[in-house]
This record gives structure tokens, sequence and C-alpha cells, in this order.
């Protein structure tokens, strides 16, 4: 057992696992050691830069879904572009839920985002559920501002999956596309463009939304 590990174990919170337990049904229980998110991301920002930090991101797969996350947040301490989309692209295979999938957000990959949006593009195409998943999370965070394209639309909608997960993203980002994007979004809602799950599930969250206003809500509803 490595040091790291046995730190994280020395901080299991079972109530909170069994909650953690819940939201991610597709992990085993036992895997789960209920690590608050914030206890893991001071522990990831106490560990990083240390020889038992690169030790650590080295030993994949890990055991633990407290492990994984905080992977996540010790590839975030990043602040290299370069050496943390290599740090990212080796990590991204061992995903295995949403939970650590979505919090995965390295803040130095807006110091590139050319080069960011050429990686998001063959991770949407990936056979891997939370490479996918992640890749579209990538151009909802970093491509519906100044940096949004029409063409992010077409390739979003384009992923074809059976994959519930990949579905919720896929709506999780027009959704949001709607609130920040609107005009050039909507004909997708109109024209029915996303598969009939992905469709009422994007509408759901636009309603949830209170970046959209009443009337624009108001005509989605009808969309429905």
């Amino acid at each position: 057992m490595s040091s790291v590990q046995d730190h994280l174990l020395s901080l299991r919170d079972e109530k909170n696992a069994a909650f953690a337990a819940k939201l991610t049904p597709n992990i085993p229980k036992e895997t789960i050691l209920g690590i608050r998110l914030p206890i893991l991301r001071a522990y990831a920002k106490e560990l990083f830069k240390s020889a038992e930090a690169e030790r650590f991101l080295r030993e994949l797969p890990h055991r633990y879904f407290d492990e994984n996350n905080l992977h996540a947040f010790l590839l975030m301490c990043n602040k290299d572009f370069s050496a943390c989309m290599e740090a990212v692209e080796t990590f991204l295979p061992y995903v295995d839920n949403w939970a650590t999938c979505d919090s995965l957000r390295p803040s130095c990959f807006k110091k590139n985002l050319p080069a960011l949006h050429k990686k998001a593009e063959v991770w949407i195409r990936s056979a891997h559920t939370y490479t996918v998943r992640f890749g579209i999370g990538m151009l909802m965070c970093h491509f519906l501002g100044d940096a949004f394209s029409e063409n992010d639309l077409a390739l979003v909608a384009s992923v074809r999956s059976e994959e519930y997960y990949i579905h919720m993203m896929i709506a999780w980002y027009f959704a949001t596309a709607l609130a920040k994007r609107y005009d050039e979004t909507l004909p997708y809602i109109e024209k029915r463009l996303l598969d009939d799950r992905t469709h009422r599930k994007t509408i759901q969250k636009a309603l949830e939304s209170y970046r959209i206003d009443d009337d624009r809500k108001a005509y989605l509803k009808t969309l429905r």
C-alpha cells in the first residue's frame, strides 16, 4: 500500500461514501471511501510537486474511486499546458465514472484553446465513454463564449452512443448552448436533430436553467 493510499484510507467517511455510491451506481461500493472533495482538493495542493505525488500519478489503475478524484485534482494543479495535457491523456482511459470525469477541469487548458479544440475533436470520437464525455465537457466549458463556432454544435450533435452518461453530457452541452448561444442552437431543437431521449433531456435542463428567460422557456416547452 502506498503512503498516499494509506492517508486516504485514514480519511474515510462512511456516511458520505453511502451518499456517493447512490450518485455513482456503476462504481463498486467497496471502492468508495467517501472523502469529501474539499478535503481531497486541499490534499492535492499539499501533495503536488512531491516525489510521492509523482509516484502516485504513475500508479494506474487506482483501486479506489477517491484515488481517481485525487488524481484529477493533482492534474489540475499543473499550470503547464503541455505537461498537463500529456498527463490528462494518460489518465483519461482509466476514468470510470461521471463524477471524476466532470471534476477534471484544468484551468491551464484555456492557455491554448486551438490545441485544446483539436484534442477535444479526437476525444469525442473515442470508444471510451468518459473520454467522449470529457471532450464534450471541454467544448462546453471553453467554446461557448468568445471561441464559439457553430461547427461545434454539429460536432456534438453527430455523436452517436447508447451510453447514458454520453447522452446526459450532450444534453448538458446543448442546454448550456441554449443559454449562451440561443439563436445558433435553437434550430437543433426545432428540427429535432438530437435523438429523442437527448432532445427531451436538453429541454428539461434548459427549463431548469436560470440563464434562460421565461419567454424562451415557454417556447421550448412547445418543442418537447
